[in-house]
C-alpha cells in the first residue's frame, strides 16, 4: 500500500519533485566537484614535492652554510695559462658545492641509528660553471701623420710626430655554461636525488659503479646538449660516459647531471662529505617525533620535512589550492545548505496544498505516524534522484577536469636570501635553502570512493530533512480542519 500510494504521488507531482531532485542534484554536485578538485591539488603538490624531494623521503638532513670570510667572499674566478700562439682556446670548469655547509660522510650513519629512522642515504650537490671559448691576439700599429703639428700628443700631453700605437683586432669570445651535479650513493639508489627518476634510455648505475667514470642524465638537459647514450663530456679534465638517459616522474629534474657520490666528491674536493642527508622513517606517522630526536641528538644540523617544504610552494598551483579549500568549500557549504532549505520549503508547500488530500486519510484512519512515515518517504525518493543526478554531474565535471588537465605552475623555495639549491640533489643541499625551482603541473580531478559515499550520505540528509519538516507539518492537521480546507 505505501510503494503504490507512494508512486502514484510522485507521479502526480513530477514537476515539484524534478524541482526537489535538481536543488539538490546542484548542491551534491558541486560538493564532488570541489572535493574532487582538492583530492587533485594534493596530488599535485605530492608530485612537487616528490619530484624536488625525493620518493620516499620523509626528511632531510643539512646544515647551514656559515657566513662567509673576508678571503671566502669573492665569486667565481677562472685563470688560464698564457699562450704565444695568434689564436688560443681555453676551456676551464668552476665546481663548487651547493646547499648547506658539508656535513662528514659519517655522519649518515648516526643519523641512521636514531630511533624512528628505517634508512638514511647521503647525497652531495655540485655546480659546474664551464667557460670555454678563445682569446685573439691582436696586432699593434702606430698611425703617423704628415704633420705633426695637427697630433694631440702623447700621454703627457706632449705633441710629437708621431702617432700613438693602436691594437688592432683582437678580443675574446667565450661561453659560459652552468648545471647541477649530484652524486648520489650507488648503493642505495632507492632513496635519495635519483629516486623520482625513471630511466628511459639504457640504465642507471649498478653497485659496483662506486667510483666509475660514468653519469646519468636528465633528459631535458641530454636533449639541449644532444648527449645519448654512449656519449662522452668532461668535467674538470675527467672524462664521463653516458650511461643513462632519466626522466622525472613529473615536472622538470632539478639536477642536470648525476653521478657516483666518490667522483662528485673528488670533483668538489669533498672527499667524504655530503651536502644532504636523505631519511625516511619507520613510521609516517610519527615523522614530527623523529625530526625532534635527530635535532636533538645531532647538534647544529637543521631537520626539514616534507610538511615544511610544503608551506613554500607557490605560484598558480597554491593560488588554485588556497581557492578550492577555501572558497569552494564555503560555496559548497552554502549551495548545499540552500539546496536544503528550498527542497524542505518546496516539500512543506506540497503538504499545504494536499490539506483536504491528508485530512481525508486522516477521516479514515490513518493516524500521525502514517502519515507522518507518507512524507518522508516521498523526500527520501525526491533525495536520492536528486542524488543519483548530482554523482553524475559531478563526475562529469570531474571527468571534464581530468580530460582538460589544465596546467598548473609549481614553484619551491623563494630564491631571496640562502643558498641555492634544490631538495632534490639540484644546485644546492637541503629543502630549506634552495632556489627558486619551478615545475609543470597538469591537474586531475580524481573521484574516490569516500567521494561517492559522502554524496549518498548528503543525498539521503536532504531527503530526511525535506521530509521531517514537511511531516511534522502533515502531523499537526486535525481531520475536522482539512475537510474544511478546499485546495
Amino acid at each position: 500500500m505505501f510503494g503504490i500510494y507512494l508512486r502514484r504521488e510522485l507521479s502526480r507531482r513530477k514537476k515539484a519533485a524534478l524541482v526537489v531532485a535538481m536543488g539538490l542534484a546542484l548542491g551534491i554536485a558541486l560538493v564532488i566537484t570541489v572535493t574532487s578538485v582538492s583530492a587533485g591539488m594534493t596530488q599535485a603538490q605530492d608530485k612537487v614535492l616528490k619530484s624536488l624531494y625525493g620518493l620516499g623521503t620523509d626528511m632531510t638532513v643539512t646544515k647551514a652554510r656559515s657566513a662567509p670570510t673576508s678571503d671566502g667572499s669573492r665569486g667565481p674566478n677562472f685563470k688560464f695559462d698564457a699562450r704565444s700562439s695568434g689564436s688560443t682556446s681555453q676551456s676551464s670548469d668552476r665546481v663548487m658545492t651547493q646547499g648547506g655547509q658539508a656535513l662528514k660522510s659519517s655522519l649518515v650513519e648516526r643519523v641512521a641509528a636514531q630511533k624512528g629512522v628505517a634508512s638514511a642515504v647521503g647525497a652531495l650537490s655540485l655546480n659546474v660553471t664551464k667557460v670555454d671559448g678563445s682569446f685573439t691576439r691582436g696586432t699593434a700599429k702606430s698611425s703617423t701623420s704628415s704633420s705633426g703639428s695637427q697630433q694631440q700628443g702623447g700621454p703627457g700631453g706632449e705633441g710629437g710626430g708621431g702617432g700613438q700605437p693602436q691594437v688592432q683586432g683582437g678580443g675574446a669570445d667565450f661561453d659560459v655554461n652552468s648545471y647541477s651535479v649530484a652524486g648520489v650513493d650507488v648503493t642505495r639508489q632507492g632513496l635519495g636525488p635519483l629516486a623520482t627518476m625513471k630511466i628511459t634510455s639504457g640504465h642507471t648505475f649498478t653497485a659496483a659503479q662506486t667510483n666509475a667514470k660514468a653519469a646519468v642524465l636528465a633528459k631535458s638537459y641530454a636533449k639541449e646538449k644532444k648527449y645519448k647514450v654512449g656519449s662522452t663530456f668532461k668535467i674538470s679534465g675527467t672524462t664521463y660516459t653516458v650511461i643513462g638517459i632519466a626522466t622525472p616522474d613529473s615536472g622538470e629534474s632539478t639536477t642536470d647531471v648525476y653521478l657516483p657520490l666518490q667522483q662528485a666528491q673528488s670533483l668538489g674536493d669533498a672527499k667524504n662529505k655530503v651536502t644532504t642527508i636523505y631519511v625516511k622513517a619507520t613510521d609516517s606517522k610519527r615523522i614530527a617525533a623523529v625530526k625532534k630526536t635527530i635535532q636533538s641528538n645531532i647538534s647544529g644540523t637543521t631537520v626539514t620535512t616534507s610538511s615544511d617544504l610544503a608551506s613554500t610552494v607557490s605560484g598558480s598551483l597554491s593560488t588554485a589550492s588556497s581557492l578550492t579549500t577555501g572558497v569552494g568549500t564555503w560555496l559548497s557549504a552554502a549551495v548545499l545548505a540552500a539546496a536544503f532549505l528550498v527542497a524542505a520549503l518546496l516539500t512543506s508547500s506540497a503538504v499545504s496544498r494536499r490539506v483536504r488530500e491528508f485530512g481525508t486519510l486522516k477521516a479514515l484512519g490513518w493516524p500521525s505516524c502514517r502519515v507522518t512515515r507518507q512524507v518522508v518517504g516521498e523526500s527520501m525518493v525526491n533525495g536520492l534522484v536528486g542524488g543519483g543526478l548530482g554523482i553524475a554531474l559531478g563526475l562529469a565535471a570531474a571527468y571534464a577536469v581530468t580530460a582538460v588537465s589544465p596546467k598548473l605552475t609549481a614553484q619551491l623555495g623563494s630564491g631571496g636570501g640562502g643558498t641555492a639549491g634544490g631538495p632534490g640533489g639540484g644546485p644546492g643541499g637541503g629543502p630549506g635553502q634552495q632556489a627558486a625551482s619551478k615545475l609543470e603541473i597538469a591537474l586531475s580531478a580524481p573521484v574516490s570512493l569516500t567521494t561517492i559515499a559522502l554524496a549518498v550520505g548528503l543525498a539521503v540528509a536532504g531527503g530526511l530533512i525535506a521530509g521531517a519538516m514537511g511531516g511534522w507539518r502533515a502531523s499537526r492537521m486535525r481531520p475536522a480542519d482539512a475537510l474544511r480546507s478546499v485546495s
